[in-house]
């Protein structure tokens, strides 16, 4: 969140830092922890850059800003927002880097091994929705979903059982799947596993939540491994996210780590140059700045050729039909060819109230898709056209439809149920009596980017931009080569010995085998006020 200092920086470190995005606040509370004199400053006035969570305040002046040519520097560009009158600007906190953590992740080892995972609190993701026939149909994520479907038949049961079995071994087993590497994943699934389009379809966008059918065979085996992998591990559920917003929040972890290991933080401080050569950083208000080995900043990175198109809306509806029980989260993927032709998948994470970015009644819908221009707004906006008329049609208490006897089938407990193509055609025939009132709509680009060129001797290290996934892959590789361009070793890295010897089981990197609250450390007492974290550690953060 948002902090004000007048406190001079020193006018010498080790190590200057100039962003807090989530890449950056990792590497700096690594290089902390190990005695490098870190300063740490960001041009805003909140914390998590290009990660951040904003109130709609800032919200407002983030979109008024990447609009500016002249002041933009981020990757981000072309918004338009809307928000209605009379909301409570704190109330909200809208990421404008939406990700989700799966539970076997070596983000979230690093999470405990750091202890950082004190001052976060996850909540669980297990509602993963794919669109088909005018519906959300929940993925089958288990074995026990398998057998127990009833719109599979007992070949594609059998062959989706083999599959699964294959998958969470398939880096062992290089002679079934080294012919297609580097071919497309809808290839080998088809010709090695006899599977049809629609568990493919599933597979490939829902489970992998990867943007398209013809993603290499061995990253879709990867990331169909790892939802596997991470069902169970702390529930019934393959995935989390942090409450409050996503990186920028466990950035802000990372920060708070780094302070109590001595790195110095000042917030709305800009960088306005530095010297290569002779080390000196001058700040916009002239001061200057020695730094002895290097600048680590996420700024100045050059855009690529790929862009993603978001959308952010914020609903009068709870969502609570598409939740798990107890839950406050859902993904909901939309196919290549389901939305009028769409290129891409558009993936929506769907956060309720739960999740602490909106009030009690309402959810915040993210929506991605990697199209770009005005086709990639085009998409977005019909796949947020079908999630309004899905949400209205299942919130509605008196939807009726007729059915015949050839519409129903029976389970072996004699339980009926309505065949599926009756349902869909009943749903697209669907009127709702009420219409779904949107306080916030919200779309903007985001750029792929690119470090410039530079000489291999240089003092500075840039810090990719946030990834264009849904998943933090790559994050710890990325924080860890920062690390080591610093330190030219990651032998030591976050290889701290902290003074509490009772937590030596829950730092050893692999996630214990216990509830993601007591993983986490979530209690309120050690949590405090999300809203009030710079004043929670002014005793411990120097701002």
């Amino acid at each position: 969140m948002s902090a004000t200092s007048s406190t001079a920086p020193p006018d010498t470190c080790d190590v200057l830092v100039y962003g807090s995005g989530l890449v950056e606040s990792i590497a700096a509370a690594a290089l902390a922890w190990q005695g490098t004199n870190v300063l740490h400053l960001d041009d805003n006035p909140y914390y998590g850059g290009l990660w951040a969570s904003l109130n709609l305040e800032e919200l407002k002046t983030w979109t008024d800003k990447i609009n500016n040519p002249t002041a933009n520097d981020t990757p981000f560009s072309n918004a338009y927002l809307y928000i209605s009158r009379n909301l409570d600007p704190r109330k909200y906190a809208i990421d404008i880097s939406p990700h989700v953590l799966f539970t076997r992740s070596d983000l979230l080892n690093l999470l405990i091994q750091s202890r950082v995972s004190r001052y976060l609190e996850f909540k669980p993701l297990g509602s993963f929705h794919t669109f088909e026939q005018d519906s959300f149909e929940k993925v089958p994520g288990s074995k026990e979903d398998i057998f127990t479907s009833q719109n599979l038949t007992l070949l594609t049961k059998r062959s989706l059982m083999r599959f699964m079995k294959f998958v969470v071994i398939w880096d062992e087993t290089p002679d079934v799947w080294l012919e297609y590497k580097g071919k497309p994943i809808s290839s080998f699934l088809k010709d090695k596993f006899s599977l049809d389009q629609p568990q493919i379809v599933e597979l490939v966008h829902s489970i992998a939540l990867l943007p398209s059918l013809s993603s290499p065979t061995e990253l879709a085996l990867d990331r169909i491994k790892r939802y596997l992998t991470s069902m169970q591990v702390y529930g019934n559920f393959p995935a989390m996210y942090s409450m409050y917003g996503s990186g920028g929040e466990i950035a802000q972890g990372f920060c708070r780590s780094a302070a109590v290991a001595g790195a110095v933080y000042r917030l709305g401080t800009k960088l306005s140059r530095f010297d290569d050569e002779s080390g000196v950083a001058v700040l916009e208000n002239g001061e200057k700045i020695k730094v002895t080995e290097k600048l680590i900043t996420s700024h100045g990175l050059v855009p690529g050729d790929q862009e993603i198109t978001r959308m952010v809306a914020v609903v009068e509806k709870d969502c609570k039909e598409w939740f798990a029980e107890g839950e406050s989260a859902a993904i909901v993927v939309f196919p290549s060819d389901t939305l009028d032709g769409n290129r891409y998948a558009v993936q929506a994470l769907v956060l309720g109230s739960g999740s602490g970015q909106v009030p009690t009644g309402q959810a915040v819908w993210y929506l991605s898709t990697q199209e770009s221009g005005e086709q990639g707004r085009k998409d977005l906006f019909l796949a947020l056209e079908k999630m309004e008329e899905s949400i209205l049609r299942e919130s509605t208490e008196d939807f009726e439809f007729d059915v015949s006897e050839e519409d129903i089938a029976y389970l072996p407990n004699g339980m009926p149920v309505v065949s599926s193509v009756r349902l869909g055609e009943s749903l697209r025939n669907f009127t709702p009596k009420e219409s779904l009132k949107y306080l916030l709509k919200l779309t903007y680009t985001q750029k792929v980017t690119v470090a410039p060129q530079q000489n291999p001797s240089s003092k500075t290290i840039y810090v990719p931009a946030p990834s264009i996934d849904i998943v933090y892959d790559g994050i710890l590789s990325q924080a860890q080569a920062v690390y080591e361009s610093v330190t030219g070793t990651v032998e030591d890295f976050f290889d701290v010995d902290f003074e509490d010897e009772d937590d030596d089981a829950t730092a050893t990197g692999n996630p214990p085998d216990t509830s993601i609250r007591d993983v986490a450390d979530m209690d309120d007492e050690n949590l405090g006020d999300h809203q009030d974290f710079d004043e929670e550690v002014a005793g411990e953060m120097t701002i």
